[in-house]
């Protein structure tokens, strides 16, 4: 296992951060442009435990829970709307919500919507729910 100082940079099209050979800068639009399927988290940068993913999503998600974690989206270009019990949430490009552990929520968007995610590694998109949307993160 290595460590963050010493993680060799593994995402293409990415700057090294002088020095450490990690990834240094990333450029969203450019890891948005390299993909076009929805709802398939890309997975941009690690934060010691945690991953930044992107995704393109438009229609309806599944409500779903994350049991043991927070789910932090921004929305990067478009509109999202987190549907919660409460009511719902909506999100505009640059605005961010966190959806707290244990709430559970399903997102939507009306048009293509390019959103980022920070969660813990190894968080499934879905939560506890398995479905045909379920997708384990790759690299951008």
């Amino acid at each position: 296992m290595t460590t963050p100082s010493t993680q060799e940079n593994t995402y293409e099209n990415s700057r090294t951060a002088p020095g450490t050979g990690t990834a240094g800068v990333v450029n969203i639009a450019e890891k948005l442009a390299g993909f076009t399927e929805q709802w398939a988290p890309h997975r941009i940068a690690r934060v010691n435990d945690y991953e930044v993913k992107i995704a393109k999503i438009q229609g309806e998600f599944i409500w779903h829970t994350h049991e043991d974690t927070d789910e932090l989206f921004l929305v990067v270009s478009g509109t999202l709307t987190i549907r919660l019990h409460a009511g719902d949430v909506v999100l505009n490009p640059g605005e961010i919500y966190v959806v707290p552990r244990g709430v559970e929520h399903c997102p939507q968007a009306d048009g293509e919507t390019a959103i980022l995610m920070f969660e813990p590694a190894g968080t499934a998109n879905t939560g506890g729910e398995v479905s045909d949307r379920t997708r384990e993160p790759v690299e951008a």
